[in-house]
């Protein structure tokens, strides 16, 4: 009797924990309040910079889709204000150590980096700030966690970004390994590549560890032949940390360094205009679950002995739900 009661009770538990399909809504926006100074001349503005919003939606335990549309400022001339990009449209597998993507996905060149960063709404981590490369394409990715200290991932991608889908018969692919040797440490290696009359490639190096009280983060980035264009070569670093004070209150800072190779016969590097450091500094503050703010200045000092150094004094603020 006890061995049948105890068999009816585990019955009843499967049956009470089966898996119902269903989705929640993704919303975030990204604002800010800025002054500007450089050469003895001050600007301000307040910026809605973008929202994103979509839905995700769980099949079953393993198969689910993400929609996720970018509002944002086209950046191109435009004479409209803000515009609105399909980001993400993608089906996930994910299984024990399997992880899966197909369609209009997220990438990993620097997904890890961003993540120790995590002042987005802020400023965008090296390899986007710059050029690098982009967060999202068309495409598929795929990781494996072969062991808790281990996993790799790969990604065969359009090339072009999601802002700009068109077909062609370039593409790029991508390699990543993720070692985590010691709990809280993570160090990873990714390279890309892709060609048309010179072969792109990327290859970035990240370490980072996170505690209860820390985090801190530090990156070295090079890029061969640009946008496909012969010996225009990036690199640069990126050193980042954060000291928590409490649940609520975190004191960053950062410096990036950026530089390009010089071109046969030139005297200056091709991407000098763009070339420079950054100095950031300043603490975010969470009110409450889904409310970021983070007052901070940011400095940038162009190798370009033309300009001046320009100063920035920012109040971000992310909203979540």
């Amino acid at each position: 009797m006890t061995i049948i009661l105890s068999s009816s009770l585990l019955i009843a538990q499967e049956q009470t924990e089966e898996f119902k399909p269903s989705g929640k809504p993704i919303v975030t926006i990204f604002s800010n309040a800025h002054t500007t100074f450089v050469d003895g001349i001050n600007t301000s503005a307040f910026e809605v910079l973008r929202g994103y919003l979509g839905y995700e939606y769980y099949f079953s335990p393993e198969f689910s889709t993400k929609i996720i549309f970018d509002v944002a400022d086209p950046e191109n001339g435009s004479k409209l204000q803000m515009t609105a990009i399909l980001k993400n449209a993608f089906l996930n597998y994910k299984r024990g150590n399997l992880n899966v993507n197909f369609g209009l996905i997220g990438l990993n060149l620097f997904a890890t980096q961003e993540k120790n960063w995590g002042y987005r709404y802020m400023m965008k981590p090296f390899l986007d700030e710059y050029g690098f490369g982009t967060s999202a394409d068309l495409g598929a990715n795929m990781d494996y966690k072969f062991a808790d200290f281990i996993s790799v991932d790969f990604t065969i991608m359009n090339g072009e970004g999601y802002k700009n889908l068109q077909s062609d018969d370039t593409y790029k692919a991508g390699f990543g390994v993720t070692i985590t040797p010691v709990k809280n440490l993570d160090i990873r290696f990714y390279t890309d590549y892709m060609k048309q009359d010179f072969a792109q490639q990327s290859y970035a190096f990240f370490a980072g560890y996170k505690a209860d009280k820390f985090r801190v983060g530090a990156e070295y980035n090079m890029q061969m032949n640009n946008k496909m264009i012969e010996n225009n070569d990036l690199l640069g670093t990126s050193i980042y940390s954060t000291f928590f004070i409490s649940k609520k209150v975190g004191i960053f800072g950062r410096f990036d360094y950026l530089t390009s190779s010089t071109l046969k016969g030139q005297s200056d590097p091709w991407n000098l205009s763009k070339n420079g450091q950054a100095y950031v500094i300043g603490f975010e503050y969470s009110p409450v679950k889904g409310v970021k703010l983070a007052p901070n200045f940011r400095g940038w000092n162009p190798a370009d002995n033309s300009k001046g150094f320009v100063s920035n004094i920012y109040l971000n603020c992310e909203i979540k739900f």
